[in-house]
This record gives structure tokens, sequence and C-alpha cells, in this order.
């Protein structure tokens, strides 16, 4: 085909049938160092003789010469270059190409201006013929990007057209040349996530900052990018990935049974719900009892973990994709910490240790309560007690620890057993394993649970009925319908009965209160335990692995905003920046992706836990239906 300068192009010979190829010095007859009057691009409504930012990616800084694609943003007065079109190319196939992109990503892609690079191309007139490719990739302003021949000075302008819009005021623009790694922009999310709105097909965003137009365009234009240099297309690109598309055997393959598994991995998770969900399990009393223990709720949601994970719908955004990763990872660690631990119990009979030495433990924490019981039923720390109370509670208490230690030593003859099946169900997870952990912990120490009941709920009737009986002798009463205290007179009866209860209340309170407040710090001692378990299991259920991970190696990939370096400030020069990603500190890591925990548990403050200790009210180890948190 034949060879199109600026002067042929110009007589309107065949934009869609010649190729261009850069001439010698006699085909370009003439030139003129501007634009062609071609139409302006649409939107741009900017005032020449401004700063226009251009940013250019770093990949193609060694590029050879040819046309520079990208996004104009007139709104910003800014230039995303995306790649480099190198000679030869037919300009239809380059304005197929670019449409296909458009089509594709939503994003305005065109023809922004030109790109020389002198030290591989020595004609002197290349500058010139590269200008007069203007006439077919019509744009306003239309820039000219130089590098020197064996220098590292650069020469950029933004020509608009010949005739000025003002008398006065030139028709060039100065440029501000931001350097940036394209494939960082491209792999990294900038946080937080923007959504930027797309106004005529993708060409201008109003309202969102330059910043988060450069990632978001660089992101959209992923297609533009899947050609490199061996690829025998009729349109040669340089940009991150011309030298080679980035791939690994293991990813390809990864990415080929991903589908397959998901989808058999997806048939049996939804088996699993369905059978959870059968009629059986909603009989009395086993939804009270699958309430109540932490295995249940943790099985519920490492099943939900399961169901997001494998799901066979695609991640809608980044977010959501980072969701699943964080899902991913936190289950594969659970089950390798579990099989872990599972290969820990099975080695040198260590479950058989810990059956071997579950009893005489059991056996030494019931003597030692019954040496605390004694102790009480005494004269402890010189306090003079109720004694017909205090040998009726202390008898009480005894008869109860008496049946506990005949239910441990009937059930021994099971505990190896049964500690084999709670190991085996570490394959499940050490979450899971720790929830049983749990449930056997208050399944141990039900008996203190049943002091912690008894005391607290004498105590809390003696200050409800000493409450009660402050307000007879003030003449008030509690008002239950209107929920307020209201006047009332009361006779001379009611006054003498009230004063002989308020004063055996009295003298029997600080009986009640020891036995109260000693089995209350028993019971605040296993509930510090169970709570320290599933701290360390919402720890692992709501951590974000992957995140950290990425942000431990690829910090790039999580970007909390940008930081610029001044690379060359001349006079005479354009100023060149270096545009650096400042990674999102490992607490915002945390905070943005940390995952929903199983919330089973209570959450008090500390004013609400005081409030119920010093009222009686019982502290249970699982969250009531209508708690309210403080």
């Amino acid at each position: 085909m034949g060879l199109v300068s600026r002067g042929a192009a110009a007589a309107g010979l065949g934009a869609a049938s010649a190729v261009v190829r850069p001439g010698p010095p006699d085909a370009v007859p003439n030139p003129v160092p501007s634009p062609p009057p071609g139409g302006a691009a649409r939107g741009s409504s900017r005032v020449p003789g401004m700063v226009l930012k251009a940013f250019f990616p770093t990949c193609c800084a060694s590029a050879d010469s040819g046309l520079l694609v990208g996004r104009w943003v007139p709104e910003q007065s800014s230039a995303i270059v995306l790649a480099v079109v190198h000679f030869p190319f037919i300009p239809i196939q380059v304005k197929e190409l670019l449409a296909q992109v458009q089509q594709a990503s939503q994003v305005g892609v065109a023809v922004l201006g030109t790109w020389c690079h002198r030290q591989q191309e020595p004609e002197e007139s290349l500058g010139h013929f590269l200008e007069g490719l203007g006439t077919i990739f019509s744009h306003e302003p239309w820039l000219q990007l130089c590098r020197e021949r064996g220098s590292k000075s650069w020469s950029c302008k933004a020509i608009r057209q010949q005739v000025p819009v003002a008398p006065g005021v030139p028709s060039e623009d100065q440029v501000m040349l931001i350097f940036y790694d394209q494939r960082k922009v491209l792999l990294s999310q900038l946080h937080p996530p923007t959504v930027l709105p797309d106004h005529q097909a993708g060409d201008a965003v109003a309202s969102s900052g330059s910043l988060a137009v450069v990632f978001d365009t660089v992101a959209r234009s992923e297609l533009l990018f899947h050609g490199d240099q061996y690829d025998e297309g009729p349109v040669r690109l340089s940009h991150w990935q011309s030298e080679g598309v980035e791939a690994s055997v293991l990813g390809e393959l990864a990415k080929r049974a991903s589908g397959p598994v998901c989808l058999l991995l997806a048939c049996l998770l939804s088996l699993v719900s369905a059978v959870s969900a059968c009629w059986l399990w909603k009989l009395w009393p086993l939804p009270f009892i699958r309430s109540k223990l932490s295995t249940c709720e943790q099985l519920r949601h490492r099943l939900e973990h399961l169901t997001l994970v494998f799901s066979t719908q695609r991640a809608q955004s980044p977010t959501q994709l980072m969701r699943k990763a964080n899902m991913l990872v936190s289950v594969l660690l659970d089950v390798a910490l579990g099989l872990m631990l599972l290969s820990w119990l099975h080695s040198s009979n260590r479950i058989g240790q810990l059956a071997d030495a579950l009893v005489p433990v059991a056996d030494r924490v019931a003597e030692e309560l019954q040496h605390l019981l004694q102790w009480l039923m005494g004269a402890p720390a010189g306090l003079k007690m109720n004694r017909a109370l205090d040998q009726v509670l202390g008898r009480f208490f005894l008869y109860h620890i008496h049946l506990w230690i005949s239910y441990i030593h009937l059930m021994s003859p099971f505990i190896e057993r049964i500690l084999w099946h709670v190991g085996l169900s570490a394959c499940l997870g050490l979450t899971v394993a720790l929830s049983i952990l749990s449930d056997i912990i208050a399944l141990l120490t039900f008996h203190i649970y049943c002091f912690y009941v008894y005391g607290a709920r004498l105590y809390c009737l003696k200050i409800y009925g000493l409450s009660s009986l402050w307000r007879l002798f003030r003449g008030k009463k509690w008002n239950v319908l209107r929920q307020r205290v209201d006047s009332c007179s009361y006779n001379l009866d009611q006054l003498f009965i009230g004063t002989l209860l308020f004063t055996i209340l009295v003298f029997l309170l600080p009986t009640t209160a020891l036995y109260y407040l000693v089995f209350t710090l028993l019971r605040l001692l296993v509930v510090t335990v169970q709570g320290l378990i599933h701290l360390l299991v919402d720890l692992i259920n709501s951590l974000p692995l992957y995140s950290l991970g990425l942000r431990l190696c690829r910090p790039y990939r999580l970007a909390a905003g940008v930081k610029f370096r001044v690379l060359e400030h001349e006079a005479g020069r354009p100023l060149r920046l270096l545009m650096q990603i400042n990674p999102l500190p490992y607490s915002h890591v945390v905070h943005t992706y940390r995952l929903p925990s199983c919330g089973c548990h209570p959450k008090h403050s500390w004013g609400s836990l005081c409030r119920k200790l010093f009222f009686g009210e019982l502290i249970y180890p699982w969250r009531q239906r209508g708690d309210r948190q403080d």
C-alpha cells in the first residue's frame, strides 16, 4: 500500500485503505506544526492557555514512536494515556479497535496525540510527520510528547486550533507530565471505593477527583491490554503487558477447574442446608438447644461462609471478591489448624491422658467447693451470719455437689470415647473444636451455674422486696400499668406487716449476699474462660487474612491514595512528576474488610454488667431475645 503523508491525508486519501508508515523527508511537503482544524472532542469546554495534566505510563517511556491512545477528561483538564500505537497501521483498524474497547468498557478511548522517541528514530522530519496524523485522528487539544535523542529531556505540547479563542490568548497549553505505573494502578483498588457515574459513554466525570478517574479508567480499559507484541493482529500496541501477557499454568488450571468444583460443592452444601432445615430439627426442645450451644451456631456460621464462597454467581464488585477471598482463606486456615490439633491429640495417646486426668480434676474442684461451703457455714472472715439460713443454704449446696460427683463418676467410663469423638470433630476446623470445648466447659461447670442461679434469685428477691417495702414507708407504690411510682395511702396493719418483713429481709440480706458474692465470682471465672474461647473463635472467623497478606506482600493492591515525586522541574521544560501509590494502613485494612462474626454470645457494657450484678440479674452465657445492648 502507498505511503500516507500529511498532505495526502489532508487531500482526503484513504484513511480506511492506506497503511500509515513513517515516510522520508520528501514525503512531508510544507509541514505545519499544529493540528488541523478538525472536530473538537465532545464536551471539551476548557479555556486554552491553562495547565493540562497528562498521565503517561512508565512502561511506554522507551516505546517506539506512534500514536497516544487514552481518555480525555475535559472537566479536569486531564489526558490519561493508556497505550502507544506503533507503525505500520491502518487508521480504520485503529478506530475499530478503539470502538470495541469503548463498547466493552464504556470508557471514551480515543487518539489523544503523538509520541515521538527520537532516540530510536533518527529522522528529523518524524516529528512533522506525526503532527500530520491529526487530520485522520482529530482531537482537541492535540498532544505532542517527545523524548529527546541522547538525553533524558522531554518536550510536551498541547496544541489547539490555529485561530485563537480571543485576541492575545495563545493556542498552546502548558503540560504537566505525570508518570504512573500502569500495572500497579490496574491491579490496585482505591479506598474508599468510589462509584463513578457514566456521562456520555464514559467521557467525563464531573463529581469525582482526577485520582479516582485515573484508577477507574485504567481498570475499565483492561481489554486494551490483552494483546502483546507476539500477536499477529493488525494493530501493535505498547502497554504494561506488551512484552507478554502475565499467566500461570497453575492459575489457568485452577480457573478451569473452579467452575465444576464450585458447582459440585454448591450442590453438596445445598443438600446439607436442606437436611438442617428439616422439620425434625424444629421439634421442641431441639430449637432451644441449638440456639444455646456454641457448636451449632459455629457450624451454621461456617455453612453460610462456604455457601457464599462456593456460589456459582460471580462477584459484582472488587469488595465482594475480596470478601469471598477472605472467607476462603479463613476457612482454609481454620481447617489446617484443626487438622494440626487432631494430629496432636491422636499422637502419643494424648486423648487417653486427658481422659485419665479429667476425673481427678473434677474431684479436686468438687473438694475445693466443699471446703468453701464449710467455710461459709461457719464464721467467714469473722462475720456473724444468720445461722439457720446459713446451715440451710450450705447443706443445700453440699447436696448438689454430692450429686455432681456421682454424675461424674457415672460418666467416667465413657469420657475417653467422648473425647475421641470431640477430637475427631477438629477436622471441621479449629473453631468447631473450640466451640465444642466451650460447651464441654459449660456442662462440666453446670453445678457452679446452678449455685449462681440459686444465690442470684434469692439475692434479687430480697433486693426487690426491700425496695418495695422502702416505698411503702414513704407512701409510694409501683404502678405496673404506667411503669412509674405513684402515691398511695396505707393503713396501720399494712405498715406493721411491712415493717416486720423489712426487718426480716434486712437481717437475712448479709447471709444471702455473701453466698451470692462467692458464687457470682465463680460464675464470672467460668464466663471469662468461655469469653476468651469465644474471642479466639471470633478472631479466626472475622480476621481478613487474605487482605492482610495482600497488604504485606503487595501493598499497592490496597491503595489509600497517592504521592508525587518531582522528577524534573526546570525553566522552559515541562514539570515531570512520578505518581506513587500509598498503601492502606493495617488498621484500615482490618476495619474495612473485617468479616461478620458469629455473634451468639452477649456483649455487655461495663455499666450494664455492674447494674445486673448489683441487682442480682442473671448473666447468661448466650444472647437473650430482646436484650438491649448499651
